[in-house]
């Protein structure tokens, strides 16, 4: 009953969305400042000024400061460091970086140009959740979600966005955020749930002023809260509906070891791509939503948001690349390769420093 739900709500906001008044499209061009680094599995990033960015790589464990100009990427701290183990999220709150560490359970500030400044532990009032973001008062930001237990089944309540105040002694929940989609599996283990591959998410984050975006996976629109506390619901965005077709399962279980690809299958499969994988914030105080794609589209496509909930434009890249993060003029680009990672600062058409404003966090 669930899935038919989300099937059938899915159609009706697309058809919705397509009678809205097309939004200008751009191309990034495929040129730019280019940083080749020797990280796979780059997941994350941010901007730290000028030409400078920080990006992580969760699975060699190791965040990188990138200087598009110097064409040049270099590890956060040394291998042998103390300080970093299992680094997950990164954020940058005026000029200090932050890096969320899983395995140390903390959050550690680094100053320019790689200062270790300050170690703070994994705050108990979140069970230990790490921020995922900081404004210009010192609150931090993050998004909490209910316990699985032991078979799974605690991932159909809703998470929440909750805020802490400088000391994260005192949080307050400031959003609710959609469940996951959950299927129930019956196997040699017994009776567990699982999120169902290729199904979406909400979205969100926050801006130096403490106002919050809420991409809405199932309403297919972006929420903003104000600083006061008061929401403006955007419009629902023109999409295509896009099936997971056979293809697309296998290019999922192709990512498997082979011993693994077994188990993989048994897992449950979304009916419909959900309109969007991820969002970011720009320094412009607007919201860039990667769509979803189908496996022979040659560009990704992402929308831009404006803080009234409106689409503005649409942003294309062509071929495998994604953006990561969006500075004043470019945005970097992150395309693999078969050494690590190609990371490109393409420039944005249409973007000048008097266009925008400085909003990051």
């Amino acid at each position: 009953m669930h899935l038919k739900l989300v099937a059938g709500t899915l159609f009706l906001l697309a058809g919705c969305g397509a009678s809205q008044p097309k939004a200008p499209v751009v191309e990034l061009a495929a040129n730019g400042d280019t940083v080749l680094a020797p990280y796979g599995d780059i997941t994350e990033a941010t901007w730290l000024g000028g030409t400078r960015w920080a990006a992580i790589s969760p699975a060699q464990e190791v965040v990188a400061i990138l200087d598009a100009a110097r064409h040049t990427a270099t590890p956060l701290g040394r291998r042998s460091s103390k300080d970093l183990r299992n680094p997950a999220n990164i954020f940058v709150a005026q000029d200090t970086l932050f890096v969320g560490d899983w395995g140390l359970r903390q959050l550690t500030l680094w100053a320019p140009p790689a200062h270790l400044a300050r170690v703070i532990p994994a705050p108990a009032i979140t069970r230990g959740t790490l921020p995922r973001s900081r404004d210009a008062a010192g609150r931090f930001y993050f998004d909490l979600y209910p316990a699985p237990g032991p078979d799974g089944s605690g991932n159909r309540d809703s998470a929440a966005v909750v805020r802490a105040n400088p000391q994260m002694a005192r949080i307050d929940t400031i959003a609710r955020l959609a469940p996951l989609d959950i299927a129930e599996v019956v196997g040699d283990a017994g009776r567990r749930f699982e999120r169902r591959v290729f199904s979406g998410a909400d979205r969100w984050g926050t801006l130096a002023d403490g106002s919050l975006w809420v991409a809405r996976v199932y309403e297919n629109r972006v929420d903003w809260r104000s600083p006061d506390g008061k929401w403006v619901k955007g419009a629902a965005l023109p999409d295509r509906v896009l099936e997971v077709t056979r293809y697309d399962r296998e290019l999922f279980l192709r990512k498997f070891p082979a011993e693994l690809r077994r188990t993989a299958q048994d897992l449950p499969f979304a009916a419909l791509k959900p309109p969007f994988e991820a969002g970011l914030s720009s320094p412009a105080g607007q919201v860039w939503l990667e769509k979803s794609r189908a496996p022979a589209d040659s560009s990704r496509r992402y929308h831009v948001v404006d803080r009234t909930g409106r689409l503005v434009r649409e942003v294309r890249i062509r071929g495998s690349g994604r953006i990561l993060a969006v500075a004043e003029q470019t945005a970097l680009v992150v395309e693999p390769t078969a050494d690590g990672t190609r990371l490109i600062a393409m420039p944005i058409p249409g973007e000048s420093p008097a266009s925008v404003t400085l909003t990051r966090p």
